[in-house]
């Protein structure tokens, strides 16, 4: 059984506290490709992803599917709804075998009262969704959507670069889910893709895709930019 220790909103928290948060809790697994949560769905639970990952989508008045973010084990998603009480403003679908431990909104409520330092962790985390949210903004305002791809791919790298300036971006990104993160289309990002890999700025590798420099794709998009 996968420990609650793995959840981010609850890093911190001793054995003790531990103990009384899973006396809340349901947990339940989501096979891949599963709906967890519908959009304007009145449910206001709150899921801590205990394994697996998960996609939170919505989509534009045309139909097309817009990814706003995936998610993997230690994070969460509902809190919103939870906290509010309004409607659910997005969809998540199971993106492959997911474990999640479930909060209803009245105990996910006694838990941040009991445990301080989970009502701070969920700021933390409420922060971080509007920073990567104004984020997006200005990227849509203000850059192309060949730049789009360009700089989803460089701050993916950006976050598993090593020690030389080099990353592995593992599994290859999938280039409708991009697509659907930075809205655009897939044959944008397919175009984009192959331009980066004849100028030597990505290649694929058996374990994903290599990103040899981190610094020069910063700067290809600069100069894209200007």
């Amino acid at each position: 059984m996968v420990k609650l220790s793995v959840v981010g909103i609850l890093a911190g928290l001793d054995e003790e506290a531990l103990t009384d948060v899973e006396r809340h809790i349901n947990r339940k697994n989501f096979s891949a490709g599963a709906q967890m949560i519908e959009p304007e769905a009145d449910s206001s639970d709150v899921y801590l992803i205990l394994s697996g990952r998960v996609r939170i989508v919505n989509y534009s008045l045309s139909g097309r599917e817009i990814t706003l973010e995936e998610i993997g084990a230690g994070g969460c998603v509902g809190q919103l709804s939870a906290i509010d009480g309004q409607p659910r403003s997005a969809c998540v679908f199971a993106v492959n075998d997911t474990e999640v431990a479930i909060l209803s909104p009245a105990n996910f409520e006694t838990v941040v009262k009991s445990h301080p330092s989970v009502g701070w962790n969920v700021i933390r985390e409420l922060a971080r969704i509007v920073r990567t949210s104004t984020r997006r903004i200005v990227d849509v305002s203000t850059l192309g959507a060949n730049e789009r791809v360009v700089a989803e791919i460089m701050r993916r790298a950006q976050q598993v670069s090593d020690d030389t300036g080099a990353a592995v971006l593992s599994p290859v990104p999938v280039h409708s889910e991009i697509a659907g993160r930075v809205s655009t289309s897939r044959e944008t990002v397919a175009r984009v893709m192959g331009s980066l890999g004849r100028k030597g700025l990505v290649n694929k590798v058996d374990n994903g895709l290599h990103v040899p420099d981190v610094r020069r794709l910063e700067e290809f998009l600069s100069e894209s930019i200007h």
